[in-house]
């Protein structure tokens, strides 16, 4: 199927210089899983490198910014790896990257058992990252800051807190309790396994970081989050701050994350640093570390050269700081086929006029 026509938007977001074969001549191909209304990350893989993408929804808007839009089985089906490795065999694919959290541990067992080139942590971080009460002990044990946190009825020290679910996404079911009583009621109230955690008071970043398929961290690029819909950043700023830089670079090799992830932080009054999640995958505000790494840098240009064989040398910390971004919906029509007609409602903005 030819690619279809991309938003010139998109199209911006990336360069062409990275070529799409391997040190042996061959074409690379990059299957993403889970895409979903990840438009903006499907297409600047797609402009470095033959795109698949696979979700079951005909609908799923980012499909369309790919080269081959497929549907597989559920995630839970034993048919889902077989299917993947089927596609992977067909379109030259070099490269696994799931979007969202729900496959990661699938891909992480297929990829230990050497089934799928998947760019995602070992096993047992995949399914400890996935809970965040876990993800929480972890990270203590590798000495990193999480702040203090406790399951139903144990000891809380301090008030206020948070009740989340442990495998909560998009800031779902999330609520501040001021004393035990609030806390005890929401515990109640939220339909599945939560945890309780101090109430971080002080501002949020994030950290979006590419690792090599060794554990080494290429890149982290923090950021702030001004605001957010949904657990989703919508508008922030790329920033210069050496302690968050650093901290991502120690979580995720600390980890052992290979491929992208995203670190959430507070700075909290009291206690200082506290991360808060850690995501092994592309963070929901995406346009923000790909405007802000240098030329050639990009993570869907560097994870396309990792596939091709390529050895990177880490750049931690060089990127473009003081870059704002704030981010908007689009739409594509579809034709009774679910084919894109490529009628836009009105033609992509160009450069902003001088005022």
């Amino acid at each position: 199927m030819a690619a279809p026509e991309r938003h010139l938007a998109a199209r911006d977001l990336a360069t062409n210089d990275v070529s799409v074969r391997d040190v042996n001549g061959r074409d690379v191909g990059v299957l993403l899983t889970g895409v979903g209304k990840r438009y903006d990350i499907v297409s600047a893989f797609a402009q470095h490198a033959t795109v698949v993408a696979a979700d079951p929804n005909p609908l799923a808007p980012a499909r369309y910014a790919a080269d081959h839009r497929c549907a597989v089985p559920r995630i839970d089906d034993p048919a889902y790896v077989p299917a993947l490795e089927q596609l992977c065999a067909e379109h030259s694919v070099r490269a696994v990257v799931p979007l969202t959290d729900l496959d990661i541990e699938v891909l992480a067992h297929a990829r230990a058992r050497g089934r799928l080139p998947a760019f995602v942590p070992d096993p047992e971080i995949a399914r400890a990252t996935f809970d965040k009460y876990e993800a929480h002990l972890l990270l203590e044990r590798l000495g990193l800051p999480s702040p203090p946190t406790a399951l139903p009825g144990e000891r809380v020290e301090r008030f206020p807190v948070m009740v989340k679910p442990r495998q909560g996404s998009g800031a779902r079911s999330i609520h501040r309790a001021d004393d035990a009583h609030a806390a005890e009621f929401f515990v109640n109230y939220v339909r599945e396994p939560v945890m309780v955690q101090w109430l971080m008071d002080g501002p949020e970043f994030s950290i979006d970081t590419l690792s090599d398929l060794r554990g080494r961290c290429l890149n982290a690029i923090p950021r702030t989050m001004i605001e957010s819909r949904g657990g989703e950043s919508i508008k922030g700023k790329v920033i210069a701050d050496g302690e968050l830089v650093d901290l991502g670079r120690r979580v995720v090799e600390a980890l052992g994350v290979r491929g992208p992830c995203t670190v959430q932080v507070f700075r909290d009054k009291e206690i200082g640093i506290g991360i808060t999640d850690v995501n092994t995958r592309f963070g929901g505000a995406f346009p923000a570390p790909m405007y802000a790494a240098l030329p050639g840098r990009t993570f869907p240009e560097l994870i396309v050269r990792m596939a091709r064989g390529e050895e990177l040398e880490p750049h931690v910390g060089q990127f473009r700081a003081g870059i704002t971004f704030t981010r908007y919906f689009w739409q594509l029509e579809l034709d009774e086929q679910l084919r894109p007609t490529a009628r836009d409602i009105v033609d992509p903005p160009g450069p902003p006029r001088p005022r």
